[in-house]
C-alpha cells in the first residue's frame, strides 16, 4: 500500500505549490518527474500481477461454478433413482461449494474495483507527469531566457562603463591640449630672476631720482624766495 499511498500523494500534490517553496525549481522538477515515474513502473508492475490474480481468480470461480452444477446433476440422478438420502447429500455438498464460490466471487469484485483504481489513478498519474514535463521544459526556457537577459543586460552595462570610461579619458585628453597650448603661449617669456630684479631696482632707483629732482627743485625754488625776502 506504500505504492499507492506514495502515487496518491503525487496525483493529489501541487506542483506549482512545491516549485514556488523549493530551493532550486530546476532540480525540484527533476526530482519530481523521476519518482513519478519510478512509481509508475512500480505500479505498473503491481497492476500485472493484479491481473494475473484475477485471471487465476476467474478460472478458480469456473472451476468451483462447475463443480456445483455437478452435484447438483448428481441430486437430480439421485432423485431420478429414488434415492433421496443421496440427494440430500449432494445438495449440501453444492451449498457448501457456493459459499466458496461466494467468497471467490467477492474477491474478484475487490480486485476488479482495485484494477479500476489502479487504472484511474495512472491516467492522472500520467497526466500530472505531462504537466511536470511541461512545466519542466516551460522553466528551462525561463531559466535561458532569464540567463540571456541578464548577460546581454551586463554586456550593455560594460559598454555604458566602456563609453564613459572613454568620454573620461577624451576629456582629460582635451584638458591636456588645452594646457599645453597654454604652455606653448609662454615658452621665450621666462626671464630669470636675478634679471627681472636688477630691472625692477632700476625702476625704483629712476622713481627715487626723479623724488630727488623734484624735492631739490623745491628747496631751490624756497631758498631764492627767501634770499629774495631777505634784500
Amino acid at each position: 500500500m506504500g505504492i499507492f499511498s506514495r502515487m496518491t500523494d503525487i496525483i493529489n500534490s501541487n506542483l506549482n505549490a512545491m516549485l514556488d517553496q523549493a530551493e532550486d525549481p530546476e532540480k525540484m522538477i527533476r526530482l519530481i518527474i523521476q519518482e513519478m515515474e519510478d512509481t509508475l513502473v512500480e505500479v505498473r508492475s503491481s497492476s500485472a500481477k493484479v491481473l494475473a490474480d484475477r485471471k487465476a481468480a476467474a478460472r478458480k470461480l469456473e472451476q468451483i461454478q462447475a463443480e456445483a452444477d455437478s452435484w447438483e446433476e448428481k441430486a437430480k440422478l439421485a432423485i431420478n433413482k429414488g434415492r433421496e438420502d443421496l440427494a440430500r447429500a449432494a445438495l449440501q455438498e453444492k451449498r457448501e461449494i457456493e459459499q466458496e464460490l461466494v467468497v471467490v466471487q467477492s474477491e474478484m469484485t475487490a480486485t476488479d474495483e482495485h484494477i479500476d483504481q489502479l487504472n484511474s489513478e495512472v491516467s492522472q498519474l500520467q497526466q500530472k507527469l505531462g504537466d511536470a514535463k511541461a512545466k519542466q521544459k516551460a522553466l528551462l526556457m525561463r531559466t535561458k531566457t532569464v540567463e540571456s537577459r541578464i548577460k546581454v543586460k551586463r554586456q550593455i552595462q560594460r559598454e555604458a562603463l566602456d563609453t564613459a570610461f572613454a568620454r573620461f579619458e577624451h576629456f582629460e585628453r582635451r584638458m591636456d591640449n588645452l594646457e599645453s597650448q597654454l604652455e606653448v603661449m609662454d615658452f621665450g617669456r621666462d626671464v630669470s630672476p636675478d634679471l627681472a630684479a636688477e630691472i625692477d631696482a632700476l625702476q625704483e632707483d629712476d622713481k627715487i631720482n626723479d623724488e630727488l629732482a623734484k624735492l631739490k627743485e623745491k628747496m631751490g625754488k624756497t631758498t631764492s624766495s627767501g634770499e629774495a625776502d631777505a634784500q
